[in-house]
């Protein structure tokens, strides 16, 4: 197995991964630097060395970094993108054969795909410069569109651990919000939202989804609660 490894600046300084907490991106070097020849790693062991929270491994699956198989073995799957091995230095992963079937339902290409037949010329360090402009677009986010939207979900990962960032139906839901109000509007009436969460009379709506669907029933409580806090400031 080779024993050094690399980490592609396309991913770790693209929006979703600067967006993270930096215990979630300290976390992700770690499974990357223990990880075997085809990305997988055993984040039982690196969660116990490491002292990490179960929270930032959390964060990292729900940004599309990671994907957790069972409470063992997880497989990173920016794998390509960052590391560049050759074949006569690459041991196959024992876990390519238990995890084939969860590995055609990933979107990203298949893991061992990324070992490179490369000439001999090529050393382990290298990554090549072609493939550093090349990195997959859906997962290195940097349109302005996709960046403003994550913003959005952004806050509303802040009181909903579990939002699944790659649901179709929340993005699409934030990016008809900022477009018909505005990124700074939007993120304001989200943080709006977050405050009242949990008090009474408040709609609930922990999603982007739900905050468009509910717009009129937050108008409506909003509205409420200036003309109560008015008739108090009158007394």
């Amino acid at each position: 197995m080779a024993n050094r490894r690399m980490f592609s600046k396309t991913i770790t300084s693209a929006s979703a991964f600067l967006m993270m907490p930096p215990t979630s991106r300290l976390l992700y070097y770690d499974l990357g630097m223990n990880a075997d020849d085809d990305g997988f790693c055993e984040h039982f062991t690196i969660m116990r060395m490491t002292e990490a929270s179960p929270d930032d491994l959390r964060v990292l699956e729900a940004r599309g970094f990671i994907k957790i198989f069972d409470d063992k073995v997880l497989v990173i799957r920016d794998w390509k993108e960052n590391n560049y091995i050759q074949k006569d230095r690459y041991t196959p992963s024992k876990y390519l054969e238990i995890y084939k079937k969860e590995l055609k339902l990933l979107a990203k290409p298949k893991q061992n795909d990324c070992i490179q037949d490369v000439s001999t010329l090529d050393t382990q360090v290298r990554l090549g410069k072609d493939r550093l402009g090349k990195v997959s677009i859906g997962k290195d986010i940097s349109s302005e569109q996709s960046s403003q939207i994550e913003q959005v979900l952004d806050i509303f990962y802040k009181f909903n651990p579990t939002l699944n960032w790659g649901n179709k139906t929340n993005r699409s839901a934030a990016e008809f919000m900022i477009k018909k109000f505005g990124l700074e509007e939007t993120k304001r009436m989200a943080e709006a939202i977050r405050s009242v969460q949990g008090k009474p009379y408040a709609p609930v709506a922990t999603t982007p989804y739900q905050m468009k669907e509910k717009l009129a029933q937050f108008k409506i409580y909003f509205d409420s609660q200036k003309n109560n806090q008015t008739k108090i400031t009158k007394l």
